[in-house]
Parts: structure tokens; sequence; C-alpha cells
């Protein structure tokens, strides 16, 4: 539904976007992460035909974003950073108005207008002038103008920015039930956002594609090593030793201990696990199991080693095995 080849975006010596290409299939929501001036932006811009690139290509619901623009807009909705609002309108109007100029039939622009406002959850402000509305329902109208011609593709530039937390959770409901009818990217700062609401990620930083993959296989990807967090009550005996005698295993270390229970963090060989024989470890010895679980880096964890580490420059032939890889050097 969206394909990003090679794309590149200079200013003067400055380069913006540098060689970045993806893909966001048909119905899936994609979120695209990366620091403040990586280029996040302008590589939306480009694809929503906002601004030329310098060189690549971008194909949005199979067609090209520059040589066929009409058509590539006529299928996309977009929620720029800024939401585009006249501020002498009421909302009624704004809508009625980009419902018109987005083609939406005059026979079905009152109901349109009503279901969207009704799921953005402004209806109660639809006579207010935009210029008077508070930055959250700023940013919801912004949100209604977006999906009132029933796009293909959803382009959304920090959607829940302004939102308190209710509005917050009730916005990324709303996008991840807009999944499947529409292809969506989703550009946040809110970390845990993106794993609640997105399929996959795309880490961007200085311009360039440093990651590509889902969230939990980013999370476990990073770390290099399986591993697990072990809660005993192995009464006063040396668990840990015990532990570190077990095939497979690389490291224990003990993390606390309270009121006669031991937590341990347990490496192992990556991809090996070592779950099953921890347990029988722990069975046999007579100890209580009191809690056995995979431990992970956070979205935020991973975001900030990858973008705090130089960006390496892969080989032409390398950059379509970004799916699916993290890149260093």
């Amino acid at each position: 539904m969206i394909e990003v080849q090679h794309l590149t975006k200079r200013y003067g010596r400055v380069t913006a976007v540098d060689d970045v290409s993806f893909r966001v299939e048909r119905g899936e929501i994609l979120g695209f992460l990366g620091p403040n001036g990586a280029g996040k932006t302008t590589t939306m811009r480009i694809l929503t035909g906002y601004m030329p690139a310098t060189d690549g290509k971008a194909i949005v619901a199979g067609f090209d974003v520059f040589d066929q623009p009409i058509d590539a807009k006529r299928r996309t909705g977009y929620l720029p950073e800024t939401p585009p609002l006249y501020p002498d309108m009421s909302v009624v109007e704004y809508l009625q108005f980009v419902a018109k100029i987005k083609g939406v039939p005059s026979g079905e622009r009152r109901q349109r207008l009503q279901q969207i406002m009704e799921r953005t959850r402004i209806d109660d402000v639809g006579h207010r002038l935009c210029g008077k509305l508070s930055k959250g329902y700023k940013q919801r109208v912004g949100l209604a103008q977006a999906l009132i011609h029933n796009p293909d593709v959803l382009i959304l530039d920090e959607p829940t920015a302004g939102l308190d937390p209710k509005q917050i959770i009730e916005t990324r409901e709303l996008i991840k039930k807009l999944a499947g009818d529409h292809t969506i990217i989703l550009s946040t700062h809110i970390l845990p956002e993106v794993s609640q609401t997105c399929q996959r990620v795309v880490i961007i930083n200085k311009g360039r594609v440093v990651a590509i993959d889902t969230p939990d296989n980013l999370t476990a990807r990073l770390r290099g090593s399986e591993t697990m967090y072990l809660q005993v009550d192995a009464s006063g005996a040396d668990a840990g030793a015990s532990l570190g005698r077990v095939p497979g295993v690389t490291r224990v270390v003990e993390s606390d201990r309270r009121d006669g229970m031991t937590g341990y963090e347990i490496d192992s060989e990556r991809g090996r696990d070592v779950r099953r024989d921890l347990a029988r470890l722990v069975v046999t010895s007579g100890w209580g199991l009191l809690e056995l679980r995979p431990m992970r880096m956070s979205l935020e964890d991973v975001f900030l080693s990858l973008t705090t580490e130089e960006v390496p420059t892969p080989a032409p032939e390398a950059a379509a095995a970004l799916e699916g890889e993290v890149v260093h050097e």
C-alpha cells in the first residue's frame, strides 16, 4: 500500500532524509520513530505531496507520489504536526469545506460529517470557532479532516499531541479500529503508544533508517541474549550457584531479596529456551517457584540504543536487507 524506495531530501549541503526505504502493507499500522530533526516530518511531507524529494521513489495506494500526485492525494489523509485549521470557521463549516474540496459526494457529506465528528468526539463543539478551541480539540478536528473522505492511507504526525490521558486512550483506540480499513503511518514521541498500537516500527536517525521490525522483535534482538527473571523461595540455599550450572545458562545475577524470597536475572545462550530446565531444577530441589518470565528491553531502551549511536552507512546492496534487521557498524 505504501512503498518508499531510496528516498532522499537535501537542503543545500544538509541531507534531511538519506536513502530511506521501507514498505507498509495494506491495513497495517506502522510506527515512525526518531529524535527531533531525524527526518520523520520531512518524509511524511514527501509522502503526502507537500514537498518534492531530491531523489528516490514513493508509491501510495498504487500511485507514484511524484508522477501521479492528484491520484495519490485523493487516497491519503494527512494530519500534520500543526492541525491545518481555519480559525474563523466553525468546526462544522471547516469540515464541510474539507469534505467538498476532498471530493466527498454532496449527498453523502452530511452523514459522513456526523459519523466523523462522533468518532473523533468533537460533536459537542461543532458550532465553536476553530480558533477558540483548546489544543486537544484542535488536534481531534485535525484528525477528523484527515478521515473525512475515508482515505485508503492515513499519515498521522503526532496525532495525540496536546491530548489529556483520557483523550489519548480514546484516540489510540480509534486508530487501532481504523487499521484494516486504512493503512496508517503514525509518528509519535509517546513510545508506549507505539507498543500498544503499531504492528511494526521504523526507527530513523540523522535521516537514515536504523531499524525496521516489530516492537517485540526489536526489544528481544537488541538485548543480545535471552534473559529470564526467576523468583524462588529457596529456604536459605545457595540457589544462584545451582542455577548457574543449568546447561545453556551464561550468567546468574541476584536482583532482589525480601522476606525469604530471592529474585535472579538469568542470561542464556541466544535462541536457547532454558525455562523448562530452570523450573525442573527449582521443583526437584524442593524450592518454591514464585515467578518465571522473560525480561526484555523496553522500547525506550531500544530507541535510545539506536539513536545515540553513530549511524552506519550500509552498502547499496544491503538496503533490501534492512527489513527485519537492526543495523550496526
